[in-house]
């Protein structure tokens, strides 16, 4: 027996509302999109979001379909439908059964072939091809806080990185403690950080502003707070920032480094003014350890007291 008007026009109302609430959701969830891997502000993460989008689209190809044929088979099939066929002998179809393997696997194959392409071309250890020389930065995860050592400028930031704009960075990547993740949605790239090793990023933002990262790996009690700023300025800027980090009046050598070990939560960013040779490669091959930390020389905590946090 079909619906009566009145019924209808309430089914009608019904969908319309559904229609309204799903349209209000997406939008909400779109508006998270700012500032994350959908807002791109550098030449990787651009390439990145485009991988992931043309990925959805083409899986699309077989779940939209799916799903709007599983509701029209809902539908044909329905109870006051006299039109539709009940077929209950019926097993086996080798048109349906090519149509239902066939489609899925050409999509597999395509999604591999697009993921291996983009793999290859968006490999952290490659450098990025641009007019100037590349910035060395060098990074080590701690508890739990970042590290950011320019060696060429001869200066380091806790908890703020700062790169100029248009200029291609390599990150070279290490931990003093436990594994990390370190991850810039909108300059993409996302790598772990791992005691002992060495893992590269070669990265480049292309717009001015600020932008922030985090680590993606729980490491430990203050992880929640494990993010750092990062400040794309001009070159010009850049060199200011430099010259305004060697006023400071921290000194990263061992004994402030050791003191920079400490556990700590939510430290804000402050810079060091100098940073003692061979630092990164002494970190790398674990000559500071948790029981370094402890025995910090008080006079390296009064000279920067940022650093005891």
């Amino acid at each position: 027996m079909r619906p009566n008007p009145p019924a209808r026009r309430r089914l009608a109302r019904s969908f319309r509302r559904l229609e309204a609430v799903g349209l209000g959701a997406s939008l909400l969830l779109l508006a998270g999109c700012s500032g994350g891997v959908l807002d791109p502000k550098g030449q990787i993460a651009a390439e990145q979001s485009e991988i992931l989008l043309n990925s959805v689209a083409t899986m699309l190809v077989i779940v939209a379909p799916t799903i709007l044929a599983t509701l029209g088979i809902a539908w044909w099939f329905r109870a006051s439908n006299r039109r539709a066929r009940y077929l209950p002998n019926w097993v086996f179809s080798g048109r349906l059964e090519l149509v239902n393997w066939g489609y899925p696997l050409l999509i597999i194959l395509f999604l591999g072939g697009l993921i291996w392409i983009g793999s290859h071309r968006l490999d952290p250890f490659r450098p990025i091809a641009a007019a100037g020389k590349e910035l060395e930065v060098q990074v080590v995860s701690l508890d739990w806080k970042w590290l950011f050592i320019y060696p060429e400028q001869s200066v380091a930031s806790v908890n703020e990185l700062v790169v100029p704009v248009e200029t291609p960075v390599h990150f070279s990547i290490t931990s003093a403690t436990v594994m990390n993740s370190f991850f810039v949605p909108q300059l993409g790239g996302m790598i772990a950080a791992m005691p002992r090793m060495i893992t590269q990023l070669h990265l480049k933002a292309d717009h001015l502003g600020d932008l922030w990262g985090l680590s993606t790996q729980f490491s430990g009690d203050g992880f929640a707070g494990m993010r750092f700023n990062v400040r794309v300025k001009s070159k010009e800027d850049f060199d200011g920032w430099v010259a305004d980090a060697r006023k400071s009046a921290c000194d990263l050598d061992h004994d402030g480094f050791a003191a920079l070990m400490r556990e700590s939560q939510n430290v804000r960013p402050f810079v060091y003014r100098s940073v003692a040779p061979s630092l990164f490669t002494q970190i790398v091959n674990g000559k500071f350890s948790p029981s370094t930390a402890t025995g910090a020389q008080k006079a390296s905590v009064v000279a920067c007291p940022e650093a005891s946090q």
